[in-house]
């Protein structure tokens, strides 16, 4: 049961590129965070993310390969190969 929660987006260290993003179930706001509702949804994201993050669309997406969040992120410079971490 998920009632209450919301979802946690943040960037971290890590991967062939410097940087990459998390995704979280959340039911508390911690101080540092900025919180959003969005359709009813709490969003939570941490000081030091939300620079990577300004800017950002958050989709979720189904195609032939799978289906999942895709990131579509200003402040990216490049990208690894796989596509899981980015620079910035």
């Amino acid at each position: 049961n998920l009632d209450g929660y919301g979802l946690r987006v943040a960037v971290t260290s890590g991967g062939c590129s410097g940087f990459s993003y998390g995704l979280d179930f959340e039911n508390q706001e911690k101080p540092e965070d900025t919180v959003l509702e969005i359709e009813g949804v709490k969003i939570y994201v941490d000081r030091s993310s939300a620079a990577h993050l300004s800017g950002t669309v958050i989709d979720y997406v189904a195609g032939l390969q799978g289906a999942g969040f895709k990131f579509t992120n200003p402040n990216v410079k490049s990208t690894c190969g796989c596509g899981t971490s980015f620079s910035a």
